[in-house]
């Protein structure tokens, strides 16, 4: 065994980070099973795996050229156990009730509202989407691409601005446009 210590995960035994080319994001892969998934397998740490992921793999954001009819926004997404995918990469299930979701967006949104957090911090750790890599980045999009509710509320903000909470088939979001 070397001297050099590996960051501490929180994965199980044989799991590992690795990073999607295609997809531009980390996923979680078990070698001796051949077995790779977005969300993180059972018995993770979650703690652990949410302080390895925002220290490894999270990327600032970047200004990019001009995009002619598209919008770009980050969100913070908060599933719930009817969401259409009760699962994230912080948890391989999601079992709180959509009251309970709701409750913990709103102290999301206090916190950003504050100035104690932003969008993009909070949505690092905390975001049940995989974009939460990216500060809840999801790069440019035009109208069609995004779920309605989602983007109606996207399109409606000026860049800088925050949504209030938004209710979608995948969960509750609060959405910041940035261009």
């Amino acid at each position: 065994m070397s001297d050099s210590k590996q960051p501490e995960t929180g994965l199980p035994a044989g799991w590992e980070v690795r990073h999607s080319n295609s997809k531009n994001l980390p996923y979680y892969f078990n070698q001796a099973e051949k077995i790779s998934r977005w969300e993180p397998p059972a018995g993770a740490d979650t703690e652990k795996l949410k302080q390895y992921m925002a220290t490894y793999h999270t990327k600032p954001l970047v200004a990019e050229d001009s995009h002619p009819g598209k919008i770009r926004a980050a969100h913070l997404l908060v599933k719930h156990k009817d969401s259409r995918r009760p699962a994230s990469w912080k948890e391989a299930q999601i079992t709180r009730t959509k009251e309970e979701a709701l409750e913990i967006i709103q102290s999301y949104e206090k916190r950003i509202r504050s100035g104690d957090k932003t969008l993009q911090e909070l949505a690092q750790t905390e975001s049940d989407c995989s974009s939460a890599r990216k500060g809840g980045d999801l790069g440019y999009f035009s109208q069609g691409e995004m779920q309605k509710e989602f983007e109606d509320a996207a399109f409606a903000l000026k860049p800088g601005e925050v949504s209030g909470i938004v209710d979608t088939a995948s969960g509750l979001h609060l959405i910041e446009r940035i261009a």
